[in-house]
């Protein structure tokens, strides 16, 4: 059975490799791994990738020379381990770096980590680096953008995206209650509370992994960030509606708009790819959720029969994604101009889908991420070209802390949430 470690390692030289993402990598290794060696593994490969830039800081001035692949993340483990793990007993750390060297490289270079890592050890505490680019292992150019965008609350934004979110679970409320899913889940090890602002939302507090526990398996409930599930409260989604999801996969607001609408109605979820439309209607199946069915559609392709047919249309389009930055911390190093060319895409659905909002009716047009080019930039543009919609604000849930907007930012050092955008656009009668 692999150790957390070497299963960290072998996924950051995945992704390394291959561009793989970490969170697919690890789910490939951990398959069969002990349940505590994997939340180690998670935890190590993860907060190597949040604090690279800083790692490779801390460590430059005890390298000399240019190192091996496996030898540079074998380092970043054991200094992520020797700063930021304080349960981890120096040696320890150490020493299985040590061990991972002979094994993924050689003898020499397990002597050069082991001198390194002594050398570093004789140096701490370490010095914290000015540049917050650094100190927050965002690259410069990301830096600089988020700037741009959030002012003030840079420094906020980047800490919180080193931070671990939580696990946010939407009751299924079509088959339970907040009240006895909590007992349930206590009963069988996982400890949650109620969400402090969010109606029928827990957050999972402790107990490893939710998808092998008999309450997820009968569809109890489905894992959905806040934010996310905000937008769909936000579009007003009632019993007995027509709603169309346009670019919904893995399929939470479909789920969130289902379960709103009490499974009466009609649901049409779409994607472009099959395997990921499967994926919703096992959801849909898991959770009893039998108005939903999906489409094999491009949301950007028109199709005439929808003209004016929903009463709500949820697109959640495709963006650069910086707004899960903490879920997913390989995002921070991807090229940012493969997402110029997004929000030309974004517009491009939003003209397409308002096509199919009926009079009267709400298209929500949604991001997960905080560049206002791919937000509230995209939403001007829209309404430029469609006169016959306007804005219209949308009040969030008490406690929450969201001022009431037709168009808002949410940010995960304010909110605890994703970073996420949410703008609600209604049809003249």
């Amino acid at each position: 059975m692999m150790q957390g470690r070497e299963a960290a390692l072998k996924a950051l030289l995945a992704c390394r490799k291959s561009g793989a993402w970490s969170e697919g990598a690890l789910k490939e290794l951990l398959r069969n791994t002990d349940r505590r060696e994997a939340a180690f593994a998670s935890r190590l490969c993860y907060g190597v990738l949040q604090n690279k830039l800083l790692l490779d800081y801390w460590l430059k001035p005890f390298v000399r020379g240019k190192l091996q692949p496996a030898v540079e993340e074998i380092l970043r483990l054991a200094v992520y381990q020797l700063t930021m793990m304080d349960k981890i007993p120096p040696s320890a750390a150490v020493n299985e770096a040590v061990e991972l060297g002979k094994k993924y490289a050689n003898p020499q270079a397990a002597k050069v980590i082991n001198g390194i890592l002594r050398s570093l050890l004789r140096s701490m505490p370490l010095k914290e680096p000015e540049e917050l680019s650094v100190r927050y292992s965002h690259p410069e150019e990301l830096t600089q953008l988020l700037r741009e965008n959030v002012g003030q609350k840079l420094e906020a934004l980047l800490k919180s995206h080193n931070s671990i979110p939580p696990t946010v679970l939407q009751v299924n409320t079509l088959r339970t209650d907040g009240e006895t899913l909590t007992r349930r889940l206590s009963e069988l090890g996982a400890e949650v509370e109620q969400h402090p602002w969010l109606p029928n939302c827990l957050t999972l507090r402790s107990g490893g992994s939710i998808d092998g526990l008999e309450a997820f398996s009968e569809g109890d409930f489905y894992v959905q960030d806040a934010a996310a599930r905000l937008a769909v409260l936000a579009a007003g989604v009632e019993p007995g509606m027509r709603v169309l999801d346009c670019c919904a996969a893995p399929g939470g607001k479909s789920f969130a708009a289902a379960i709103a609408m009490e499974n009466r109605g009609e649901l049409i979820s779409c994607d472009i790819h099959p395997h990921k439309l499967k994926l919703i209607e096992k959801g849909a199946e898991r959770l009893g959720i039998e108005i939903i069915s999906t489409a094999l559609q491009d949301a950007s392709v028109h199709v005439p029969r929808w003209e004016k047919y929903f009463d709500r249309v949820i697109a959640d389009v495709p963006c650069s994604g910086l707004g899960t930055i903490r879920k997913k911390p390989d995002i921070r190093y991807k090229d940012l101009k493969q997402t110029e060319k997004l929000p030309a895409l974004q517009e491009k659905i939003l003209c397409n889908q308002a096509n199919y909002v009926k009079p009267g009716g709400v298209l929500l047009f949604s991001t997960c991420t905080v560049l206002e080019r791919e937000n509230q930039a995209v939403a001007e543009a829209f309404l430029a070209k469609h006169p016959e919609f306007s804005l219209e604000d949308v009040t969030f849930p008490e406690g929450s802390s969201i001022p009431t907007g037709a168009m808002t930012t949410l940010l995960p050092c304010d909110h605890d949430t994703d970073g996420f955008f949410i703008c609600k656009c209604r049809r003249k009668s």
